[in-house]
């Protein structure tokens, strides 16, 4: 038996509620023993109606909101030790690039916060500019880039830290079919080169089922862990176009409605399907 210590997990959500606090001492439960754990490279979505807790979720995760009980860990450490050692890149629905920057400035922003020298900083922009196929753009600036090549851009300044987590919030929500489609299979690809792990928020249920190793299923208000959903739909490099038209994909959309709509049983974690 090897004496080396297991890998930590990239997120280890243990016993966590939510409760915020609002007027006249009001109060709403937005999570409820809620225990995840996300393996380092492993792509796992979130769904469940509006309101359920999937972004307060994923705020915790990040350190943008503290869990009213529980624990949370990234990589082994507190997720404010985490975040402060930017363990985690974040893309949330709008790409929120600095219109006076270019595209190349927008990805060296967290890299020029954190002191990186110029020379270092240039090139690495060029590395994920390559990454994200958006070589050409370089000096272009937000306004002239269309909504999925902003998105582009936003996904390659979360990962200018080289994060081993990605916290990705309905990044492509406001994108158009056609062009959130193409992100899907960017994102496929991206995470396959990075070995980055994901949690990522969606509304989506073919999404969720196209990106993920794994489909957290939420209950309503107060949001719970109705199920977890593993899907075997083979590696990245699998993971084209044609895998959209594939009777095990919609087998595994069918799975996740029926689990959203209370329709399959319930607490038969990790069941896998082909």
């Amino acid at each position: 038996m090897s004496d080396a210590p297991a890998a930590s997990a990239a997120v280890e959500v243990v016993g966590v509620d939510k409760i915020f606090v609002g007027k006249k001492k009001a109060t709403v439960t937005a999570l409820e023993n809620i225990d995840l754990t996300v393996a380092p490279g492993e792509f796992v979505s979130l769904i469940g109606p509006s309101g359920c807790g999937k972004s307060t979720l994923l705020r915790l995760i990040a350190d943008l909101d503290a869990p009213t009980t529980g624990a949370i860990t990234v990589f082994g450490k507190t997720a404010r030790q985490a975040r402060i050692d930017q363990e985690y890149g974040i893309a949330f629905q709008q790409a929120g690039l600095l219109p006076w920057r270019t595209v190349a400035g927008n990805i060296e922003l967290p890299l020029e916060l954190h002191g990186v020298a110029g020379p270092a900083r240039k090139a690495r922009s060029a590395e994920l500019l390559a990454l994200v196929g958006l070589s050409d753009f370089a000096e272009s600036y937000p306004d002239q880039l269309s909504g999925g090549m902003q998105q582009r851009v936003a996904i390659a300044r979360s990962l200018a830290e080289s994060p081993r987590l990605l916290l990705m919030d309905e990044p492509f929500g406001a994108l158009d079919e056609m062009t959130r489609e193409r992100m899907q299979t960017e994102l496929v690809r991206i995470t396959a080169e990075t070995g980055a792990a994901v949690v990522f928020v969606t509304h989506s249920i073919p999404e969720a089922v196209y990106l993920s190793n794994r489909v957290v299923v939420m209950s309503p208000r107060p949001g719970r862990i109705r199920d977890i959903l593993t899907v075997s739909l083979g590696s990245a490099a699998e993971r084209t176009d044609q895998l959209r038209e594939n009777e095990a994909f919609f087998e595994n959309v069918s799975r996740v409605r029926e689990l959203l709509h209370g329709e399959a049983p319930v607490g038969i974690r990790g069941v896998e399907t082909r």
